[in-house]
């Protein structure tokens, strides 16, 4: 009874029959603006005639290209249906009502609600300069801590932990918990000291890397998603796993995706630019933001987070409020394309301009 349902973003249909207006643009739920992949389309097409069959409930062909990818074995992989199933497995797998579990604030709700979900306990560590506070992390964990949670970026701040912070975190971090590192943004990132976490996985880490096809890739609306860890993980998540929970269309479209580079380099450069475009834009107008590594910005107007959230949707552009995430002067803003992201800033330089008039 105490559990509050996660809140996605709407569709922008669902948006524009509510408030009687069209041709809306949505920065809220940091897609990719340039679609998915030709190749992922293709292979839905190819695909979408054999609909009334199961899926491949071990997602044989996703996994072993994936496995050729990133030089581990198929037992060390598994598919979700998006992350945020993953999110929720590893919870149900590894969690009873006598453990805990350390998160924290201010970064993915689904961590607590996954948590909730099963009665365990939670210890909450806030953030730290926007930034996950590694040494307060540790400090929290017990002999009953059995998760930890972390985004690397986190969502909504758009940080990153170094690979130097990381390496020293894990080599603390007891035997007896795991750690999940979400890393649905990680394709945005090209910098050296970034901790690829997959390399920790091949260590020998206890470790569960998330990765995503949500983003980068543009199939947010297929749900899939995998997750990367030492096989005995692995296997105690397919206990719990629900039999066919990769849809036959993501399986295909993640395999179209993964042979599409120049897609990924595309919406790689354009995210790039469009950083550079919005961060330019919010400096003119004096609007305060945390530097991002990923697809979108925590801006911060001081204004009431759900009062410019309403005035920006009049002005037909949809982003994502933040109070709920203990920034209620703040919103989330995706990088879109180059007409989206002018007209975005052209809103908010209205609404503020209407707001000191």
């Amino acid at each position: 009874m105490k559990i509050q349902p996660y809140r996605p973003g709407k569709p922008i249909e669902e948006v524009e029959r509510e408030i009687g207006v069209r041709n809306c643009i949505k920065l809220a739920s940091n897609e990719n603006p340039l679609g998915p992949s030709p190749k992922a389309v293709e292979a839905v097409q190819r695909k979408v005639l054999d609909v009334h069959r199961y899926p491949d409930g071990t997602g044989f062909y996703l996994r072993q290209k994936l496995s050729e990818i990133h030089g581990i074995s198929m037992e060390s992989i598994i598919l979700g249906s998006g992350t945020t199933e993953l999110i929720e497995m590893v919870a149900r797998a590894l969690l009873t009502p006598r453990d805990g579990c350390v998160l924290s604030e201010q970064s993915f709700l689904m961590y607590e609600l996954a948590v909730q979900a099963v009665g365990a306990r939670i210890v909450r560590v806030p953030l730290r300069q926007y930034r996950f506070d590694l040494e307060a992390i540790l400090r929290a964990l017990t002999e009953e801590t059995r998760l930890v949670y972390i985004a690397n970026p986190n969502n909504p701040t758009g940080t990153m932990v170094s690979r130097q912070e990381m390496d020293r975190f894990l080599d603390r971090v007891p035997s007896h918990v795991v750690v999940v590192l979400d890393e649905a943004y990680h394709d945005y990132i090209r910098r050296d000291d970034y901790p690829d976490g997959l390399g920790y996985v091949r260590q020998g880490k206890n470790v569960l890397v998330l990765r995503t096809f949500s983003k980068v890739y543009g199939l947010a609306g297929l749900r899939i998603g995998y997750g990367m860890s030492q096989p005995a993980l692995i296997q105690l998540l397919n206990k719990v796993r629900s039999p066919f929970n990769a849809n036959a269309l993501g399986q295909a479209a993640a395999l179209g995706a993964l042979g599409d580079l120049e897609h990924v380099a595309r919406s790689y450069d354009r995210n790039q630019e469009g950083m550079r475009f919005l961060t330019r834009g919010l400096d003119q107008l004096r609007v305060s933001y945390v530097p991002s590594v990923a697809n979108f910005l925590l801006i911060d107007a001081g204004l009431d987070s759900q009062w410019t959230f309403r005035e920006l949707l009049k002005r037909r552009v949809l982003v994502r409020p933040m109070k709920e995430y203990h920034f209620p002067t703040a919103l989330r803003v995706t990088v879109g394309t180059g007409e989206e992201n002018q007209v975005f800033l052209e809103a908010l330089e209205d609404v503020l301009r209407n707001r000191a008039a």
